[in-house]
């Protein structure tokens, strides 16, 4: 069997991210489209075409604050809608792919996982939406991997055109205090495939549920774990940790999976 080409990106400005992704090496990148801690729509981008011309794979990660497994209809809703701008926007740079956070419901997890087969027949994109494990939230549905494959379950059966895929983030499963020497192991034999990897170190002790990055092997889950999850799931990956260290953190990735 062919082994994969071991694309290695990080997440960069969304301003120039083809020169940033060329200043640090960055076989892919990642990049938002709107302000992440925002609801307005996507704007049209002038560096459009040149995005889509690009042989660089892109991909896009969905601003936070999208829940669509909320009781509040406001907020799922508007959720719904900042999604499917963001599905437009990523089509209309040619992006491989949106990543959104998979979300929380202050209702109960079951409540909140039976509202995401109704967004994804809502949804219309082209481009594949991967979604994300979680770090932290009461009633989150894709935090702890017992809610995931509910979660799972429930998106399989959704009567939708749009192509799900997961994104499993290393920082977010030591957040939510699972096991992560057979991690990956665990979540292929709920999601089937890892489509992207977010390889990342965690600044807290594993199960405080704190979503906060440190550059790979300066954080508390160690270099031996991260390296087994990197070489586990393959690429691509994307590193989502500080910047001053990402070009070293890119080089720690492409080590580990030189070695697999």
């Amino acid at each position: 069997m062919a082994r994969k080409k071991r694309i290695v990106g990080g997440h960069l400005s969304r301003q120039k991210p083809l020169e940033a992704a060329e200043a640090v090496g960055a076989d892919c990148v990642q990049f938002f489209l709107s302000d992440p801690q925002g609801w307005r729509k996507p704007p049209p981008r002038k560096d459009a075409e040149q995005l889509r011309a690009s042989k660089v794979p892109l991909y896009v990660h969905a601003p936070y604050l999208i829940n669509v497994c909320s009781p509040r209809n406001n907020v799922r809703y508007g959720s719904r809608k900042i999604l499917q701008q963001t599905c437009d926007a990523a089509t209309d740079v040619g992006a491989l792919a949106v990543i959104v956070h998979a979300g929380h419901a202050e209702d109960g997890i079951a409540e909140g996982v039976g509202r995401w087969p109704r967004t994804l027949e809502m949804l219309n994109s082209e481009v594949p939406v991967y979604i994300e494990n979680t770090a932290g939230g009461e009633n989150a549905v894709g935090r702890r991997f017992d809610a995931l494959a509910r979660l799972w379950e429930a998106v399989s059966k959704a009567k939708t055109s749009v192509e799900v895929g997961f994104c499993f983030d290393t920082c977010h499963a030591h957040a939510a205090g699972e096991e992560l020497s057979d991690a990956v192991e665990r979540v292929r034999g709920i999601v089937g495939k890892i489509d992207l990897l977010h390889a990342n170190d965690s600044r807290d002790p594993p199960g405080t549920g704190a979503d906060r990055h440190a550059n790979l092997g300066k954080g508390r889950i160690g270099e031996e774990p991260l390296r087994e999850m990197i070489r586990a799931a393959g690429p691509p990956v994307v590193v989502e940790t500080p910047t001053s260290g990402i070009q070293a953190d890119m080089e720690f990735v492409r080590k580990a999976l030189s070695e697999a």
